[in-house]
C-alpha cells in the first residue's frame, strides 16, 4: 500500500467538495473507488469522464487496475473542460 494524495480540479473539486484526500492504495484503481466510495455518487459520476496525472505524468488510456502507485505519489483529476 502506498499513502497518496488525490488532488481534485474544477467540476471533480465541485464533486469531491474538498480539494483534495489522502488515501491507502496499491493502485489507482483502488485509489479511485476509495474516493468514490468516500464523496458519494457525484464524484463517482465525474471520475468516469476524467483524465488523470500521477506525479505530473498523464495514465492517458492505460487500465487504472494496471498503474501502480508509489509513496508519495499524486493523483490530479482532470475533468473534461472547455477552451484551449
Amino acid at each position: 500500500m502506498a499513502r497518496i494524495v488525490v488532488r481534485y480540479w474544477a467540476a471533480a473539486r465541485e464533486a469531491a467538495g474538498v480539494e483534495q484526500d489522502e488515501v491507502d492504495a496499491p493502485t489507482l484503481a483502488v485509489a479511485l473507488d476509495d474516493v468514490a466510495r468516500r464523496r458519494g455518487a457525484a464524484l463517482a459520476t465525474v471520475l468516469a469522464r476524467c483524465a488523470f496525472l500521477i506525479d505530473e505524468m498523464p495514465v492517458g488510456r492505460r487500465d487504472p487496475q494496471d498503474v501502480n502507485l508509489r509513496e508519495g505519489s499524486v493523483v490530479e483529476v482532470l475533468p473534461p473542460f472547455a477552451g484551449g
